[in-house]
C-alpha cells in the first residue's frame, strides 16, 4: 500500500499525500489570514494556525518515515534498478530542485515554531491585539512566504521527479 501512490504515477503513497497537503495548506493559510485581518477572528486564527502546524508536523514525520522505508527518494523514482525511470544525469538535475526546496522546507518549521511559541506566550487568552502584534504580523508574513515557497518548490520537485 505505501509503495504506490494514488495520483497515478510512480510516487509513494506518502509523497502523493504530501503533494495534496502542499496544495491545500496555502489556501487554508490564506483563509486564516483573512479571518484575522478582515474579520478580527483572533481565536479562530489561533486554532487554525495550531491545527496547520500539527498537521504539517505529522505530514513531515510521516514523509520522513516513508523516505527511510524506501531508502530515499531516488529509490522511489527508480523502483526497478534494472529499468530506471531517470538516468544518473537526470537524477542529478532533480536533486538540484530538491536542494532548493530544502532551503524552504527546513526554514519553514523553524520560523513557524518561533512565530507560534511567541504568540502563545505574548498574546493574552482570549487573544487580543497588543504590544506583540507588530512583531507577530512580521513573523506571520515571513512564515506565510516561507510556507508558500515550500509548497511551490515541493510541487516543482514532485513534478520533475515523478511526472
Amino acid at each position: 500500500m505505501w509503495n504506490h501512490g494514488f495520483l497515478g504515477n510512480d510516487a509513494s503513497f506518502m509523497l502523493d499525500f504530501v503533494v495534496c497537503a502542499l496544495l491545500l495548506v496555502v489556501p487554508i493559510l490564506a483563509g486564516s489570514i483573512y479571518l484575522v485581518k478582515f474579520r478580527q477572528r483572533f481565536e479562530l486564527h489561533k486554532k487554525l494556525q495550531i491545527l496547520l502546524g500539527v498537521v504539517l508536523l505529522i505530514a513531515v514525520v510521516a514523509f520522513e518515515v516513508d523516505m527511510q522505508m524506501h531508502g530515499g527518494w531516488k529509490n522511489i523514482v527508480n523502483k526497478i534498478p534494472e529499468t530506471p525511470r531517470l538516468s544518473g544525469e537526470e537524477l542529478a538535475s532533480v536533486e538540484k530542485v530538491l536542494y532548493f526546496h530544502l532551503i524552504f522546507a527546513i526554514s519553514t518549521p523553524l520560523v513557524w515554531l518561533v512565530t507560534t511559541v511567541l504568540a502563545l506566550r505574548r498574546f493574552p487568552d482570549p487573544v487580543q491585539p497588543g504590544p506583540h502584534s507588530r512583531l507577530h504580523k512580521l513573523l506571520g508574513w515571513i512564515s506565510t512566504l516561507d510556507l508558500t515557497m515550500t509548497s511551490l518548490t515541493g510541487l516543482a520537485f514532485y513534478y520533475v521527479a515523478f511526472l
